[in-house]
């Protein structure tokens, strides 16, 4: 009789999915990113320019021949242009950018390259074919990219204290994919084996912007003063990463997707189960978290934002691990920390530190074991059709209201703090926005992003109905309340999708967004989140990450939260 090692437990949904919380996750192995460059290393990808057509100024055309899973063929086809300073601006709206890229399928030969150099810089704008898989621009970073570039004609390098400041060249302002604007859809991209991955796509078109913006720095010093330009020191290109500026546009992204949500975090979730209570603690381990907790310090120490309360989260983070170093310490001299669990000093933290490191530690412990943690990452494509079960009563739905959605119907929208804002997709920006219900116009047009209040409607609605209503199937209730069909559909849907919903109130005044970006962007797997309001925030991809020539089946991945080089 075999017998079945019973599964590590997991954080309920309760304390796991608060806004809070949510906002306070850091990047992982499991994180897009990472998952990214391990194939691309272990499967040993090509990548060669096939042209590299700059003038002196790096104006021109530069295009990558990629060489991937099963020797797929691909390239990256990149527009360099020159814009004014008053023409540069990140948001959606912007009409031109200093880089436009595609991922395409195949090399384009010389007719399909006219064709991409006249659409692709137009962007949104331009006319794309199927061939596309990701359309994306970047501009240059105002205080580095210059300044980057005097240094390496002069012959040196740049000063690594103001790369600290801001550790990149370029920021990507857009990355589409998915069947965007005629690019080849899911359904195409899922059957591709180098790109069947989450996102995986769109990442790895950022790497290739991060790649061309070191040489392109290199090239334009190069040509402005050929007898003293030097190369980026291999140490600092590889500091530098891709900026990013994510607003409430990636904030519906998880109210809409909670199937593909409920997968992350449940990938996530298993992996940090799985290391606090199934791993061996063994001193050399110990030894590796003690390094690992110093450069996260270090990392932290040199992540620059200007928000107050992030600015308090990661200065008191930072005493919390030093804290932390201590602790394990002391259960090591004490050998209280037993050789099969890291759950006692997991707990230790959950009682003396905050949130964000809490979640700081869980991404560290990860790190400690790649073998178990990277087989627990998903390949497959989640699912995010819902369709209704007509034949569910009343009463059977109520109990599912009762169980699992309690954290909504407590809250009373009769208080207008529960209601005051609304969702809206504003005509001018072409983005999503935040009205404030009763000082603003527009909220006939509020998108369904509201789910605690639907919850209550609906909730309300069943405590009206009478024993005999609640015992009927629920589809002669929707044919009463057919406005409610879609808070049912998306109940019943997500049954077994217990981390999908994320249980706090999404239009009361408190409500602060900026925790909905930074949950998903640490999927991504972005580093060093600098909020520039509630609503908006800065990041950075790809920092540290390996340079293409160090791709190779040899890799060790151990770039997590860079630090700058001496």
């Amino acid at each position: 009789m075999t017998r079945t090692t019973p599964s590590p437990p997991l954080p309920p949904p309760s304390t796991l999915m608060r806004m809070e919380r949510l906002g306070a996750f850091y990047q992982t192995r499991l994180s897009f990113v990472r998952t990214l460059v391990r194939r691309m290393a272990q499967e040993n990808w090509q990548i060669v320019p096939e042209r590299f057509e700059l003038d002196d100024h790096g104006y021109g055309t530069a295009v990558y021949k990629v060489t991937a899973t099963n020797d797929e063929l691909y390239s990256v086809v990149l527009f360099s242009q020159y814009i004014r300073d008053d023409e540069r601006t990140d948001r959606v709206i912007a009409e031109k950018w200093d880089i436009a890229a595609v991922l395409c399928e195949g090399i384009p030969d010389e007719a399909r390259l006219a064709e991409l150099r006249h659409h692709v810089p137009k962007q949104e704008a331009g006319r794309n074919k199927t061939d596309i898989l990701v359309l994306s621009r970047a501009n240059k970073s105002g205080r580095n990219f210059n300044t980057v570039v005097d240094c390496l004609a002069r012959g040196r390098q740049p000063d690594v204290e103001m790369l600290k400041q801001v550790g990149y060249l370029v920021r990507t302002t857009a990355v589409y994919g998915n069947g965007k604007f005629g690019l080849a859809d899911y359904a195409k991209l899922s059957q591709r084996q180098a790109f069947n991955r989450t996102f995986s796509a769109q990442m790895f078109t950022v790497f290739m912007i991060r790649h061309f913006a070191s040489e392109l720095v290199e090239h334009i010093a190069k040509r402005r003063s050929p007898d003293t330009a030097v190369s980026l020191d291999p140490q600092i290109r590889k500091y530098l990463g891709v900026g990013n500026a994510t607003g409430l546009g990636m904030a519906p992204f998880l109210v809409k997707h909670p199937k593909l949500l409920h997968s992350w975090i449940h990938m996530r979730e298993t992996a940090i189960a799985h290391v606090v209570y199934k791993t061996a603690v063994t001193a050399s381990k110990i030894d590796q978290l003690d390094q690992l907790l110093e450069k996260a310090k270090q990392h932290l120490a040199e992540t620059t934002t200007g928000d107050e309360r992030q600015r308090k989260n990661y200065h008191q983070t930072h005493q919390e691990l030093q804290n932390i170093q201590a602790k394990l310490k002391q259960l090591t001299q004490n050998s209280q920390l037993c050789s099969n669990s890291w759950k006692l000093l997991v707990d230790w933290t959950v009682e003396h530190c905050i949130i964000e490191t809490q979640e700081l530690l869980n991404s560290l412990l990860l790190e400690l074991y790649p073998d178990e943690v990277d087989a627990l990452e998903q390949q497959l494509p989640t699912d995010e059709n819902a369709v209704i079960d007509p034949e569910m009563t009343g009463k059977q739905l109520k109990t599912i209201l009762q169980e699992d959605y309690q954290w909504a119907t407590r809250i009373d929208f009769d208080q207008k703090e529960a209601q005051y804002f609304f969702w809206y997709r504003s005509a001018e920006k072409e983005e999503p926005r935040l009205g404030e219900r009763f000082l603003e116009p527009g909220a006939e047009k509020e998108q369904h992003l509201d789910i605690a209040r639907e919850i209550v409607k609906l909730n309300d609605k069943l405590n009206s109905l009478s024993a005999d209503d609640l015992a009927k199937p629920i589809i002669y209730f929707l044919i009463d309340n057919p406005k409610l069909k879609g808070i049912v559909r998306r109940i019943q849907s997500l049954k077994n999708h217990p981390f999908g919903e994320i249980q706090d109130n999404l239009i009361d005044i408190n409500c602060l967004p900026i925790h909905m970006l930074r949950c998903k962007l640490s999927f991504f797997g972005a580093s060093k989140f600098d909020p520039k309001s509630r609503l908006w925030t800065r990041i950075t991809l790809f920092q540290g990450a390996p340079l293409i020539e160090e791709l190779s089946p040899s890799f060790n991945d151990r770039w997590a939260f860079p630090v700058a080089p001496n």
